[in-house]
Parts: C-alpha cells; structure tokens; sequence
C-alpha cells in the first residue's frame, strides 16, 4: 500500500489541482466525523446532539460541508468528460455518454454494493435468528441512511453532459437558472403549499452546486471573497426573515429540515462555503507541494469512499461493544459524555481503519479497456435506465434501512412505498444495466 501510494504521488502531473483532492477528503473526513459527535447514543435509542444542546446549532453553518464535496464533483466531472471526448474523437453522444457513466461510477458503486450486500446477509441472519431489537435495530435502520448523498451524486454523474453543454454556452446564467429554479421551489412549497414540489430540490439545489464545480474548472470562479459574502448574507436573510430553520442539517421533529429536501437557505450556505474553500486555495497548494503532505492525501483519496460508507458501522460497533461491557453510556451533553468523547472516536477511528482495510479493494477501478474500444449500440438509453435504477435504489435503502427486512417493512420515496428487497434489487439491476451499456460489444 505505501509503496504503491508513492507511485502515484510521485507521478502526479504538474498540472494536476491537488487542492481539489485534498477538498474530497477534507469534506467526507469532517461529515464523518460530524456525525460521530452528533450521535448522542443511550441504552434507549439514538438520539442528536443538536436537539439536546441547540446552541452548536450555528456550528452546522461550518461543519455541513457536504456542499464542498458536490462542488468538487462538478469540476472532477467536466474535466473527466472532456478527457474522453477528446479519447475518442470518432465517437457518438450515445456510446461517450455510456462509457462516461461507466466509467465514473465503477468507483461508486464497487463499494457500495459490497456494504450492500454485506449489510444485506447480516440483517437477514440477525432477523432469522430472531434478533433486530435494542441498539441492533437501530444500527440496521440507521446504518444505511449516508446512502442518500451516493444516490445524490448519482444524479449527478449521470446529468454531467447535458449541464456541461449548457454550461459552456451560458456560463454562469446556467447556474443562475438552477438556483432560480430551486427559489420558485420553495415559494411554491411555502407560499402556495403544493405538495411534494419540494423534492424537486433534491435536483436543483444540489446541481445549482455541482454546476459551481463546472465554472471552477473553466476558471471563472474569479471573486470567490464576493461569492462567500453574497452567500453568507443570504443564508443569515433567509433563515432571519423565511422559514428556515437555522441549522443546516436536519432535526429530528422539525418540520422544515434545510436538508431532505434541500431548501434555497442550504444554496445559499453552499455559495458561502465554495467560496470559502476558494479564498484558502493558494495557502493549501503551497501546502500540497510538500511531498509528505501529497501522500497523505493521495492514500486518503484512495480509500475515502469506503472509509465514508462503513463510519456509521464503527460507531455502533463501539457503543455496542460499550454496552456489552456494562460502560455506562452517560446522557448525552454531560461532562461524562463530553469525557468520553475522545475516546469513542479513536476506537470509532481504529475500528473503521480495519474495515478500510478489510474492503478497500472494491474501491480501486476496473482495469480500463482498450482505447477507442467502441461501447454498446443504444448504450445510452440503456446506461441512463441503468443510473436511475441505482439512484432510486440507493435512495430508497437509505430511508429505509435494513430493520423489518423479513417483516415487508417501507418507506416513502417521494410517493412510492419501497422495500429493502426492493431497493437492492433496483441498486444491483441499475448498476448491471450500467455495465452492459459502457462495455464494448463481443468482449471477452
């Protein structure tokens, strides 16, 4: 593992923006650990430490930074897809669409299936043995519901060419019709209260960010100290004077979350955020050329998206090997809790550190296939059925959990009850069509 870690740093092209890289981790390692703090866990159940102590709330305006991880989405994204284009000149929308998609979520998705499907056999096993009560039934509802940000960035994948375009030929008025959209959302939610309007804003909350990414990758993010002070000032009007709650990450009970869905204040906290980032870009790339420094984030990268996928597993693991010894679980808050918290999270730390290394490499790519090997005829249709098979999949595992696997339990997708089976059927059906769709005919 070292040994390959400093191949790859020490094959980094000039060119590369290594700040970009270092964003990746940076975000999903302060998620992660945001939700290791936030989880305020007693033997009766699972509760957030946001509720309990609502003054950290303003703290979510720093450590929601899921808004960072999409905006560097968008700019990985367009320069990925320019790279094909540019690999294959004779190729059609239809088979570059495929084989882009392909591509980018062979990543993604490798990993996910695997905790999927791990995940999957545990419940089963757990729910036949007759188990699934206490802080194991928690665990299975729970551990699954960070797959909402996979689905999310699905979509995103999968909208990458079309916004491109668009991109290209209107530049920031794109992104100004994104967010204009995600306004007439929320008047038509607050103001007019048509039902289920919102979850359009799962859609173009999060691509009015991503599209940020696309005009960061073509330089024009130009006055990122205007961008963060516009952003701040409309976060602080929106929550002051409208009806959005001041924490950026979702309460139990509320009835406005700024999360699920996502509201035009969370935008306006992503500006602020995007152009934060961008004010520290030059004190971290100077940074980054340490050597030492670059490796660290290259074997971080490389492991991130499983590290992200199996946190919530550790975290449960620690509290349920707590409870196991009889360590009091002090309430959440308290000056025991807040001792104890150093503790939970190095063991919550070593323990996703060993799963790291048990499934790691199902996140390595593929190897590629030959250049200018030509994907299928009507693989786009077919990748596009494929991607949204697996957004819906992921999405509707995450709200419902693995808990009631053998009792037919539901949740709501939007409008449709889905099912556990149902939503790992869709996730391994979608990510199948995918493959078919970016392979080469005839392969071997």
């Amino acid at each position: 593992m070292g040994s390959r870690v400093r191949e790859l740093a020490g094959a980094t092209p000039a060119t590369r923006d290594r700040y970009v890289d270092l964003l990746r981790v940076a975000s999903l390692a302060a998620v992660v650990l945001g939700h290791w703090l936030m989880a305020a866990v007693t033997p009766d159940g699972v509760g957030n430490l946001l509720a309990v102590v609502p003054a950290l709330q303003p703290l979510t305006w720093l450590l929601q930074v899921m808004p960072v991880f999409f905006f560097v989405g968008g700019f990985s994204h367009a320069l990925s897809y320019r790279s094909l284009l540019r690999k294959r000149p004779g190729g059609s929308d239809d088979s570059d669409y495929s084989a882009f998609l392909r591509a980018r979520l062979q990543r993604l998705l490798r990993p996910t299936t695997v905790f999927v499907l791990v995940w999957g056999a545990a419940a089963l096993l757990v729910q036949l043995l007759g188990g699934g009560g206490g802080l194991t039934g928690v665990t299975l509802r729970m551990v699954t519901q960070p797959l909402w940000f996979i689905g999310i960035y699905l979509a995103m994948v999968a909208f990458t060419p079309p916004l491109l375009r668009l991109h290209e030929r209107y530049g920031w008025g794109a992104f100004a019709a994104l967010a204009g959209a995600a306004a007439a959302v929320d008047v038509l939610r607050f103001a007019a209260g048509v039902p289920y309007v919102e979850f359009l804003n799962f859609a173009f909350v999060w691509l009015a960010v991503h599209q940020l990414g696309f005009l960061r990758a073509d330089g024009r993010v130009r006055r990122p100290a205007l961008l963060a002070g516009a952003g701040l000032a409309a976060a602080c009007a929106l929550v002051a004077f409208g009806p959005y709650p001041l924490s950026m990450v979702g309460m139990p009970g509320e009835k406005v979350s700024n999360m699920a869905p996502p509201t035009l204040a969370l935008l306006a906290h992503g500006l602020w955020l995007v152009g934060a980032v961008e004010l520290l870009r030059a004190p971290a790339a100077r940074l980054l050329e340490r050597p030492r420094v670059w490796r660290t984030v290259v074997a971080a990268n490389g492991v991130a998206m499983t590290a992200f996928l199996w946190h919530l597993t550790a975290m449960f693991g620690v509290y349920g090997a707590l409870l196991a010894l009889d360590v009091p679980l002090p309430a959440p808050a308290s000056a025991a809790w807040w001792a104890q918290v150093p503790l939970r999270i190095a063991c919550a730390a070593a323990l996703t550190a060993a799963l790291v290394a048990a499934f790691r490499t199902f996140e390595r790519p593929a190897a590629p296939k030959a250049p200018g090997y030509p994907a299928a005829s009507g693989g786009g249709p077919l990748a596009a059925l494929g991607a949204t098979l697996c957004l819906l999949g992921v999405l509707g595992l995450s709200m419902v959990g693995f808990n009631g696997l053998l009792d037919g339990r539901t949740a709501l997708l939007i409008a449709i009850p889905v099912s556990a089976p149902a939503a790992v059927a869709m996730t391994l059906g979608g990510w199948l069509l995918v493959e078919r769709a970016g392979r080469g005919r005839g392969a071997r």
